[in-house]
């Protein structure tokens, strides 16, 4: 295939530019670490065939980063070559050139070759044959390179992903010491590749991408760096650390209804985990700021989120953007850029931002957050103003039927807000309800849960989804929304119908 990025010229940002301008960064997960008894395919997992409207798409939403994991697997040939399937090398660098040519950063990494539990794996730190995984993974890397060496400072290489020995414990020995040999062949085997790639910048994780594994005493090494392009200044890094980002992990990723509620706003005590806090995602970032950024190595997010828990909790998708926006902007604040996992599953447990087929947002709201974190410096997520609430209103019974609601700013920040509303039956049960209200300062809803909402200038309707309409006498339920705000932020009157 012809590189479109064939004439690039490396421009050599810095460890501080680079950061800024890789801007808020996306995962293209499961796609091209997608496989189906070992051998990669990019629909293998249900995601569809990734296209350049699509890509366009996660642009538009304001993304100027996509990490794209890739999985070599089946696709490797026989020693001593090791040749990489030229169809898959081919397909991997079309879904490159798809971001790569519409301005974006773009990262490609080894993503599953080292899950013990994914059928053909073979990059494995605690295998006897190490002699053999070297070589094997040096060639790949080879091919790699130098089918990119061409691109620009746009293009990073990222040499693994989430390597460690399987258990959740302490790293191990020689596992770890195997980790750190693999990232210096990386490094050299890239370098050596010649073009752009002797002062690109690659990225390097320690033992499962982990914070306090890899910042801590527990044998992470940095590689050396002898065949960099004498051309980078002397004082300068061409290398980034790579960690993920998903603690608490009953909040983040345990699929299951119990922890659905994160930081500061917290409604609900017992659906709130007793760790990880924006304390805790504070003080953990600094470790890698203290550790890596203050010596010229930037620090890359490359995965964080949580997954849905709507179907337990119809307030968690608050809590979700509330955690991007703060780690995002804490990442900011310490040197680091991120890179939010979207795993293309919209729905219960899911990370997916985006309907893959359709490129339809699925998430506004955690974008939202996103994207106001990235461009301004860090916050606490929205709980300085206190809650706003207007009384509810009941227009005259219908057939017997009513209902009223309630209006509940929940918090604020510049230029945004989260709100609540509570829909209550009247004295008699209702089989489903619409809430209308007319915002009199400019506000726009922006993403909602837990009711259909539509806008027709400053009036906002909302309808009752499948699961919350029908409600008991005296029964009530909740929706909820983030909105855009340029200054005053009054709470409108609510009409409720009921049916």
């Amino acid at each position: 295939m012809t590189s479109s990025a064939s004439a690039d010229n490396i421009a050599q940002l810095n460890a501080t530019q680079l950061v800024a301008d890789m801007g808020a960064g996306w995962n293209l997960g499961n796609t091209l670490e997608a496989n189906a008894n070992g051998i990669p395919s990019e629909t293998a997992w249900g995601n569809p065939v990734v296209t350049q409207a699509f890509i366009d798409r996660v642009k538009a939403a304001g993304f100027k980063t996509i990490r794209i994991p890739v999985s070599y697997l089946g696709n490797i040939g026989a020693a001593p070559n090791y040749t990489i399937s030229s169809a898959w090398l081919n397909r991997i660098q079309e879904i490159v050139d798809y971001a790569y040519g519409r301005g974006l950063y773009v990262l490609i990494n080894m993503h599953g070759d080292g899950y013990k539990t994914v059928t053909g794996s073979w990059f494995i730190c605690d295998s006897s044959n190490q002699t053999t995984i070297r070589e094997k993974y040096q060639k790949v890397w080879q091919q790699v390179a130098t089918r990119f060496q061409s691109y620009g400072e746009r293009l990073v290489l990222e040499s693994m992903n989430e390597e460690f020995d399987g258990q959740y414990g302490n790293p191990t020995q020689p596992c770890y010491s195997n980790i750190n040999a693999y990232n210096q062949i990386f490094v050299d085997t890239v370098r050596r590749t010649g073009g752009n790639n002797t002062s690109r910048w690659l990225l390097v994780p320690g033992w499962n991408t982990n914070i306090d594994y890899t910042a801590g005493n527990y044998g992470f090494v940095l590689p050396t760096d002898q065949y960099r392009s004498s051309s980078v200044p002397a004082n300068e890094q061409r290398l980034m650390i790579s960690v993920h980002y998903y603690d608490p992990w009953d909040f983040a990723g345990e699929e299951n209804g119990t922890i659905t509620q994160w930081g500061p706003a917290a409604t609900n005590p017992a659906r709130k985990s007793t760790w990880g806090q924006q304390d805790f995602m504070d003080t953990q970032l600094k470790k890698m700021r203290d550790t890596f950024v203050a010596r010229g190595y930037p620090v890359f997010v490359g995965e964080y989120g949580s997954v849905d828990k709507t179907s337990a909790d119809s307030t968690n998708n608050r809590y979700r953007a509330d955690y991007a926006r703060t780690l995002v902007s804490t990442a900011k604040k310490y040197g680091a850029a991120t890179a939010y996992w979207d795993n293309g599953y919209n729905g219960a447990y899911g990370f997916g931002l985006f309907n893959r087929s359709s490129g339809a947002v699925t998430q506004q709201g955690i974008i939202d957050a996103i994207m106001s974190a990235v461009g301004t410096t860090p916050t606490t997520p929205p709980t300085t103003t206190p809650p706003t609430t207007a009384p509810p209103t009941t227009p005259p019974p219908s057939n017997g039927r009513s209902c009223a609601a309630s209006y509940t700013v929940t918090g604020s920040w510049q230029g945004g807000f989260q709100a609540e509303v509570r829909v209550t039956a009247g004295g008699s049960a209702i089989s489903g309800w619409t809430v209308t209200w007319t915002f009199a300062n400019g506000q726009q809803v922006t993403q909602a849960w837990s009711a259909t909402v539509t806008s027709s200038g400053s009036t906002v309707t909302a309808r009752n989804v499948s699961y919350n309409g029908s409600l008991s006498a005296g029964g009530s339920t909740t929706f909820g929304f983030l909105g855009s705000s340029s200054g005053t932020n009054g709470v409108p009157s609510l009409t409720c119908a009921a049916s």
